[in-house]
Formats: structure tokens, sequence, C-alpha cells
């Protein structure tokens, strides 16, 4: 069973954590306020009552009365067992005496000459509990004060700190998305310096690295591509004076296969380098798909469902379609079908379907994703026509039908694989920026 996840924002993690410690560290301080001044309150009470307990002792020994002022008394039923405890050793003394029913009671007690007791006790109430109850409340408020000052900081300090790691994901988002020239140390800007400047720097220096590597093996794949150009050519050249007969037909096969996999190569290396730019026309889409995918291939179902004029390159968009097609007839089942619906082009085979791989990853050169196709291909078809999709503007997704039965395991659809090519509304610009169309399911 999946545990849920909750997410929250570093900005709430920290405003709580400083609420959290504020509350405690006011609770224990309020408690600690408060039980010093009660002690220091009854100690008063005490020494207090231990004062009128002198005046009526004295009044006693005078009068042999008991003072009424007081309220004292001779051998209080009672008096409680701690102050028994002292007058037999024959000790005066205080004691406060809890009341579950109201404030505390302050006993005071003193042994007399004859072996009497003379007690008083009275209520701790008055002035001194109308202070101890604004001392708890002023506590009270400091408290809740401090909480929320403390979440209010923690907002503000949380908040910084939480758009300096956002605008670094965004930044480090739009490395991830091939824009190399983002720096993400001067996205995340401020005067102040924190570990989000060291994770930036970090980020920048990956960056720069894998740029640099990746840039190397690029350079290394297209120098490769082209020195085997030549001797490629020779060798189709050289395969097409042999004798007929089978084996000349498969030589020339062979070399016709390295030809197309070397120029599919330096293809592959023009759009990493990202200096590839559109030739652009005006066509109307439909017409345009229509005589070029039945020259293509005349078995290909051609449906235009609504015709759009567009601003797009028609060789790269022609070489698109002929990978698409060329995959499709490839490795996915008859019948194919080209579906032409505004600026959307969909293909549509009915084998398979596509490889969770692709899928998941999306093409990856030399990879053609299905173990039944090992050896049949070099997988730089999509691979192409996603880059060129890239340099037109448009955005080139893949997916598979809905399956006629029910699917195990990780078994691939059987309902055929769909690749949709969303062509821009706009067309791409000289500086190789392109307005993108928002993603759709």
């Amino acid at each position: 069973m999946r545990r849920l996840a909750l997410r929250t924002g570093v900005r709430w993690k920290i405003s709580v954590a400083i609420a959290a410690v504020g509350a405690l560290i006011a609770m224990a301080l309020s408690l600690v306020v408060h039980n010093a001044a009660r002690v220091s309150m009854l100690d008063n009470a005490r020494d207090v009552q231990m004062d009128r307990l002198s005046m009526a002792q004295r009044w006693h020994e005078t009068s042999k009365k008991t003072d009424p002022r007081f309220n004292s008394k001779i051998n209080d039923p009672l008096l409680p067992k701690e102050l028994q405890r002292l007058m037999k050793e024959k000790r005066r003394g205080t004691f406060v005496q809890d009341d579950h029913d109201g404030p505390p009671v302050i006993w005071a007690a003193v042994p007399l000459a004859n072996g009497d007791v003379l007690s008083l006790h009275s209520r701790f109430a008055g002035r001194s509990s109308t202070l101890l109850r604004d001392l708890d409340q002023a506590l009270i408020i400091g408290s809740v004060s401090v909480v929320l000052a403390g979440s209010a900081l923690g907002v503000l300090i949380g908040g910084q700190l939480s758009r300096r790691l956002r605008k670094a994901a965004a930044a480090a988002s739009n490395v991830a998305e091939g824009n190399t020239g983002v720096r993400v140390r001067d996205a995340i800007g401020g005067v102040v310096r924190d570990e989000t400047d060291d994770l930036a720097r970090a980020i920048d220096a990956l960056t720069d690295a894998l740029h640099a590597r990746i840039e190397a093996e690029r350079r290394v794949t297209a120098d490769i591509a082209h020195e085997l150009r030549t001797p490629v050519t020779g060798l189709l050249t050289a395969a097409e004076l042999l004798p007929a007969g089978r084996p000349s037909e498969l030589v020339r096969d062979r070399a016709q296969a390295m030809r197309t996999l070397v120029e599919d190569v330096l293809e592959v290396a023009r759009l990493d380098s990202a200096s590839e730019r559109a030739e652009l026309q005006e066509i109307a889409l439909g017409e345009f798909v229509t005589r070029r995918v039945s020259a293509l291939n005349p078995d290909v179902v051609i449906q235009v469902v609504h015709e759009s004029r567009v601003n797009t390159d028609p060789r790269r968009l022609e070489r698109i379609l002929l990978n698409l097609l060329t995959n499709a007839v490839k490795y996915g089942g008859s019948p194919v079908e080209v579906t032409v619906e505004g600026r959307v082009v969909r293909v549509r085979d009915h084998g398979p379907g596509f490889p969770a791989a692709l899928l998941r990853e999306g093409p990856s050169r030399f990879r053609t994703g299905a173990s039944d196709r090992a050896g049949t291909g070099h997988g730089l078809g999509l691979t192409i026509a996603s880059g060129q999709a890239r340099v037109l503007g448009a955005r080139l997704t893949f997916r598979n039908a809905a399956p006629a039965v029910p699917l195990v395991g990780d078994a691939p659809a059987a309902g055929g694989a769909i690749a949709v090519l969303w062509l821009p509304e706009h067309a791409p610009t000289d500086s190789g920026s392109f307005p993108m169309l928002p993603r759709q399911g």
C-alpha cells in the first residue's frame, strides 16, 4: 500500500518550527515566572500572617482572650496536622493549605505557655490574587505575541529562502531542457549570500562540465561520421561495379545501410549543435501532407479533418513524416493512418505500440526499444524526427492507443502506436526562440 506523501513548502516548515520553538520557550518561561511570583506572594502572605499572629498573641497574654480583629482561636480543631506536629515541638510556624474550591488558606500557629495553641487563618485572596491573575493574563498575551511574531518571522525568512530555491529550480529546469546558457547563480540574485548560492554554483559548474563533455562527444561523433563519409561513398561506388548476383546485392545493401547510418549520425550531430535554422514557407498543411505521404507510401490511409495554413520548413517537415512513416511501417502493423487536424498531424499504426522506455524517456539514439527489433535498425529515426521538430518550434509526442484487451504486467499495448506532431501557431524566429504549444494529453 502506497504511503501518503504530504508536500509542504520550506516557508511553512520554517514558520511552524519557529512558532513551535517560540511557543515552548514562552510556555516554559510563563510557568517559571508564574510559579516564582506565586511562591514570592505566598511567602509574603505567610510573613504577614505571622505578624498578625504575634499581635494576637500579645493581646491574648494581656487580656486572656482571643483578639476578634484577627479571628484567632484557641485549640482550633481544623488546625493542619503539620502545624500540630510543630506545636508538640513547642515551635511556632505557618502553613499553606491548598483548597480545590478556591484560593489557598494561610495558617499561622504558636504554642502558649499553658499548653494551648493559638492559631489564625485566612484565604490568599484580595490584592495578591488579583496581581497573580493579572500576571497570568500578561504572560498569556506575551506568549501569544511571541508565537505570532515568530510565525511572521518564519514566513519572512522562509519565504525569501523559498523564492531563491524556486528560482534555482526554474533555472535548473531550463538547463535540463537544453538551455545551457542559463546561469542558476544569476537567476536567484539577491544580496545576502547563503547555502543556495553554493548550490547554484555547484549546479552551474555541473552544467558547464556536462555541456563541455556533450559538446566534445558531439564533435567526436561528427568528425568520425564525416571521416567515414568518403570511404563509405567509395565503398558504395565500388559495390555498384561488382557483377550481378546475390553476394553483390548483399554487399550493396550493407554499404547503403552504412551510408544511411553515417548520414543520420551527421544529421543528429548538426541537430545537437543547435545551429540549424528553419527555412520558412507558407503551405497548406493538409494538402502538403497528403501529397508527400502518398508519394512516400501509397498504402497509407490519409484523412484531412481540418485544413490549415502554416509557416514551416517543408523539407524538415517531410523528413519528420518520412521517419515517422518508416517507423510505423517497419515496426508497427497495418493499416498505417495519417490524420491532419488544423496544425496537428497524427501518425498511427496498429502494431504492438511504442516500448515503455520510449514513452517514459523519449527517443534514444542507438536503441530500438524492443528485443524483437534487434539488428533491424539503429534507433536514430525518431531521434532525428524529434530534433527536426525542435528546429521547427514544434513538439513531437508519443503514446500508445488503448488496447482492445487488458494488459498483463509490462506487456506493450496492442492498440497501436501514435506519434503526434504539434506545429506552432507562430513561425520560429531566426534567433532560435520558438513559441511552444501548450501541453495536451
